[in-house]
């Protein structure tokens, strides 16, 4: 249905906006954002469950949900980063900031973080 869509609606291209992504069968905003910035280079945020858990426990970018978080990641993280960032974020939570048991005592940034106490 998604590859019709495509064709029918956008001549067999993949749109650059996310409400025509959104609009496509299984596109929620996540993915929406993860296409934007890899595939055309938009500063987008992509917040996962990695990067809503690191924003939060590091206070990079609290938020009670991922709507709040990516907005505060958009504000806070200099736009010529906006490229890169969900990846090193997403990377950093995966395998450094775990969800059930961190790696402070190999974590670059454990000095500014508040969390880190709570998992020495």
């Amino acid at each position: 249905a998604t590859c019709q869509m495509l064709v029918d609606l956008h001549g067999g291209e993949v749109p650059q906006d996310r409400e025509s992504l959104e609009a496509l069968p299984g596109v929620g905003r996540k993915t929406a954002h993860v296409v934007l910035n890899t595939a055309f280079g938009q500063p987008t945020m992509a917040v996962d469950t990695h990067i809503f858990r690191v924003s939060n426990r590091t206070g990079l970018a609290p938020g009670k949900n991922v709507d709040i978080v990516e907005q505060k990641l958009l504000k806070f993280v200099p736009k010529e980063f906006l490229h890169d960032a969900h990846h090193w974020l997403i990377l950093h939570g995966r395998y450094t900031c775990k969800a059930r048991k961190p790696k402070c005592g190999e974590c670059a940034v454990a000095q500014w973080c508040p969390s880190r106490e709570l998992f020495l």
